[in-house]
């Protein structure tokens, strides 16, 4: 008696490198299109601030000045007693702050972490510098 031969069980191509292949032709594709696209800028223009008239400024204002102090309207205000000030300002409060260029960033970092100012509205105030020309 004779048996029949056992079928041959179909063999199944491995398509895992050939997609991690594409992956990484893709990967580098995006990151040699994008250097050429975007070549990096050396000149970066800073924002600067200049001293100004208190009176041509929003109200209430808050001021970080180059060294990292606060003045809220022209006076010198301590980072713990900021949101006692803000909180006797009448309502509806919206709190303008102006960062010096110079000031470090952590500054500005610190009164948005205020948890006095976590209701206030605030808006970043900017001055835009008139260049001979414009």
């Amino acid at each position: 008696m004779r048996t029949l031969p056992r079928p041959h069980q179909p063999v199944q191509l491995d398509t895992s490198l050939a997609i991690v292949n594409i992956v990484l032709l893709l990967i580098l594709f995006f990151l040699a299109t994008g250097q050429l696209l975007n070549p990096p800028k050396q000149d970066v223009d800073l924002a600067e601030t200049s001293e100004l008239p208190l009176d041509e400024l929003p109200s209430p204002i808050l001021i970080i000045t180059a060294d990292g102090s606060w003045e809220l309207d022209g006076a010198r205000v301590a980072p713990d007693l900021l949101g006692t000030a803000v909180n006797n300002l009448p309502e509806p409060v919206i709190l303008h702050v102006m960062v010096n260029r110079e000031a470090p960033a952590s500054a500005l970092m610190e009164v948005l972490a205020q948890p006095e100012l976590a209701e206030t509205e605030m808006r970043l105030v900017t001055v835009r510098r008139v260049v001979s020309g414009e």
